[in-house]
């Protein structure tokens, strides 16, 4: 029997583990394609995993029931997400994964326990105008004007990258995470987007929310959105980056240790 995985959690979070050696319902979730969510207990762990059909294709809908998922047992526990679409092949492929990555995953658990994420997006109006158009810097465009407009998108580049960088430092002098994760990008309505990943303390959530608040009123010339609290998506990512390869291709799929998720917000 394939299992699909969703994520792994601390065994002493759910007490009904307590008594069994074998995998329990978890009452009233139901996973990808409808299907019954299972503890499985492995040593100190539980894997939260449901039955699953290797020749049923994912949709976006199972994206939408992997995350729902694990942000159900977010509740209960600390909990190391699998990237979408991570199969078990068998019973002996997931105790296999977990007796080889057992110590990584306790270690991670412990760095992340009573921690949580929020995630900013922040909408700046681009500071440098419109890129010039790149059939403009075509073989019609040569010489002197084509080096010229080389150094016009340079100089625009660098000043994003400046400007992008001063906001992301005063988003973590004002919200002063514990760890952050940063990425920026150009829209095509001619606005840059920043997205910053806070990790923070689960009891902190309500003095971010309220420091969230006052921070999109003083900040006018920007727009910024705010969600979660989240599963520590992206710090997950970070711990297990570079240590262990990424999941296998859908024919032959293979769990591995917990990667991201896709974006939330």
């Amino acid at each position: 029997m394939a299992w699909y995985a969703y994520c792994i959690g601390e065994k002493q979070a759910f007490p009904e583990l307590a008594r069994h050696r074998k995998p329990v319902p978890m009452e009233s979730v139901l996973g990808v394609s409808g299907n019954q969510v299972f503890l499985y207990p492995a040593s100190d762990l539980a894997v939260i995993v449901s039955e699953h059909n290797p020749q049923e294709a994912l949709s976006q809908k199972s994206g939408v029931d992997h995350a729902r998922v694990i942000a159900d047992c977010f509740q209960h526990s600390t909990v190391l997400p699998f990237r979408f679409g991570t199969i078990f092949s068998d019973d002996e492929a997931l105790r296999k994964s977990v007796r080889s990555n057992q110590r990584q995953f306790l270690g991670n658990i412990d760095k992340l326990r009573g921690k949580t994420e929020m995630h900013l997006k922040i909408f700046v109006d681009d500071c440098c105008g419109k890129e010039i158009d790149r059939h403009f810097a075509s073989t019609e465009s040569v010489g002197r004007e084509y080096l010229s407009n080389l150094r016009e998108n340079a100089a625009r580049t660098r000043e994003r990258q400046t400007r992008a960088r001063a906001v992301s430092f005063q988003m973590h002098r004002l919200f002063m995470p514990l760890d952050e994760e940063v990425s920026c990008r150009l829209t095509e309505n001619g606005k840059m987007v920043l997205d910053i990943a806070h990790l923070i303390e689960r009891k902190c959530v309500e003095r971010y929310q309220n420091k969230f608040s006052s921070t999109s009123a003083m900040m006018k010339e920007c727009h910024l959105q705010l969600s979660g609290p989240w599963p520590p998506y992206h710090f997950v990512h970070r711990l297990t980056r570079g240590t262990h390869a990424p999941a296998a291709a859908a024919a032959e799929k293979t769990a591995v240790a917990p990667a991201l998720q896709p974006a939330m917000a």
